[in-house]
């Protein structure tokens, strides 16, 4: 169980006239970077970071400090080798691309060795608490021609209809682009398209000082509105508290922090009542379950945010097979006490079509898959595709 190989791949798909704006950014090109970690009996592992900006700082970091580390190491030990390489990038990678490269390489040994033993990483984690998860889409972005404010809620109205057809078990929707009376208008299309009670969150993407959260915060009370994610930046640790204690719409957030020393402080500091970790960029699974360790103990419930490849749902459904109740009833309810899984709805052909089988929803969840590691298998077709033939 040597490891043998380290490539990584950039992977960019051209979306085209499909580009879309967050309140931060517009999206018309979708990238990440995987790895592929060979060992020398010739068991394969495949993981994934850097899908939120350029993908080449992250696979710079691999290629060119952690892989010669790497070269030779038992593949079956993901744990130790986390800890050893953040000791090693302690002094300058405590954040950023660093540890989206040690997330990568931690979810590629997790797959290894989970196939060196017949098992899904959940097994190894620990044992599944269920073999299926209610997905929530994420969705109503915003159109290039967002200035024109009756086009685009027509285009709205058109993009919701087609949504609430979709097995869902609940909506997110992005606001902070555009002023808040705007956004208002924008949610009154989105819960017209759905039933009355359908779960609905909101997400802007850090779009507002505190004052401007807690006025939209107003809104999505009365709009029962089930969580607000990321009201404010994510250095604004004071801004969270003031939001979080102005209005009764659940706070969200954690996808900009790393590791178990961020989650820390903005668990511990009552930033937070749903902690987001992304399993690709704060650390895997091997700091994943250090962080579930630090929420559970103060009663936060998470569910990670997901953005990126194949790869990064099916690490996602490994990881959140995994998570207990919090707090522990003797049936969980999603979206109050039992995990959820984000199922982005934007355009991304990397993410529908990287694997030989992609997801589907089934009665609004996905399915966990039992496969050995991660249990999928990447279509390396698609991969040189996508990566321009490297």
């Amino acid at each position: 169980m040597k490891i043998k190989d380290i490539k990584t791949f950039i992977l960019r798909q051209d979306i085209g006239e499909k580009a879309f704006h967050s309140s931060q950014v517009r999206f018309s090109i979708r990238s990440s970077m995987i790895v592929r970690i060979e060992t020398a009996d010739g068991t394969v592992g495949w993981g994934e970071g850097g899908q939120y900006g350029p993908p080449e700082p992250p696979a710079t970091c691999i290629n060119d400090v952690l892989a010669p580390q790497l070269i030779g190491r038992r593949a079956d030990e993901p744990v130790r080798i986390f800890d050893d390489l953040y000791a090693f990038c302690r002094d300058f990678g405590q954040k950023g691309p660093y540890i989206e490269a040690l997330s990568a390489i931690d979810i590629a040994l997790w797959d290894i060795w989970g196939k060196s033993l017949g098992h899904p990483i959940h097994a190894l984690m620990g044992g599944a608490f269920r073999d299926r998860i209610p997905a929530y889409g994420t969705g109503c972005y915003y159109p290039d021609f967002f200035a024109d404010t009756d086009r685009m809620l027509t285009a709205l109205a058109e993009d919701t209809a087609a949504l609430a057809k979709i097995s869902l078990s609940a909506m997110k929707v992005k606001i902070g682009l555009v002023p808040v009376e705007i956004d208002t208008k924008r949610l009154a299309v989105v819960r017209d398209a759905f039933v009355s009670k359908f779960p609905l969150m909101v997400d802007d993407n850090h779009a507002y000082n505190a004052a401007t959260a807690i006025r939209m915060g107003r809104v999505l009370e009365a709009q029962n509105v089930l969580w607000f994610e990321e009201p404010v930046i994510p250095e604004d640790r004071e801004g969270y508290r003031r939001v979080r204690a102005a209005i009764d719409v659940p706070i969200a957030g954690g996808e900009c922090e790393y590791t178990r020393y961020g989650f820390r402080d903005l668990v511990a500091e009552g930033c937070v009542d749903i902690a987001q970790p992304d399993i690709c960029c704060a650390g895997g699974f091997s700091e994943l379950q250090k962080i579930v360790a630090l929420t559970t103990s103060y009663g936060v419930v998470t569910v990670p945010h997901v953005w990126g490849s194949g790869i990064a749902v099916a690490a996602a459904l490994q990881a959140i097979a995994t998570l207990p109740l919090v707090p522990y009833t003797e049936v969980g309810v999603p979206l109050q006490n039992a995990p959820v899984i984000e199922f982005d709805r934007s355009p991304n052909p990397i993410r529908d079509e990287l694997l030989d089988t992609p997801f589907t929803l089934e009665d609004g969840c996905l399915p966990i898959p039992q496969g050995p590691g991660l249990g999928v298998v990447v279509n390396e077709d698609k991969l040189e595709e996508f990566s321009g033939g490297i």
